[in-house]
Order: C-alpha cells, then structure tokens, then sequence
C-alpha cells in the first residue's frame, strides 16, 4: 500500500512532466499573438521600405538645392536692379 507521501512523489513526478509542454505552448502561443499583434500595428501605421524612404529622401534632397539656387538668383537678381 502507498502512502500519501509516495502518492505525493508520482503526482508531482507526472506534473513536471507536464510543465515544460505546457510553458512551451504558452510561450509559442504568446510569440504568436505577440506576432500577430505588432503585425497589425505596423499595417495600421502606414509604414514604407527603406528603400521607399531612400528615394523620397533623394528627390527631397534634390528640390532643396533647386530651391537654393532659386534664392541665390533672385538675391542676384534684387542685388542687380538696386545697383
């Protein structure tokens, strides 16, 4: 006959074979919501490629030049019709 103890011994012995399955699905169960979460965050923000950002970063660079030009010339041009 066991006693409570013995019994005590195999429950405890079953259930620590249980935990490492069970914090493992726990633990790739929380990946995938957590997954599945910053996915949808990142759909809503609206976010572009780098290489997206890259090329709208390029023609930006490109307009203010064209703007520093432009205002070099009229200063040039101002300067000219006050002399």
């Amino acid at each position: 006959m066991k006693g409570p103890q013995d019994f005590l011994a195999q429950l405890q012995g079953q259930f620590g074979q249980f935990v490492p399955d069970m914090a493992r699905a726990a633990r790739d169960d929380f990946e995938t919501q957590a997954r599945a979460t910053v996915m949808s965050v990142m759909s809503k923000l609206e976010l572009v490629t780098r290489e997206e950002f890259d090329a709208q970063q390029a023609v930006l660079m490109k307009t203010r030049e064209k703007v520093e030009a432009l205002e070099k010339r009229v200063a040039e041009l101002e300067q000219q019709r006050q002399s």
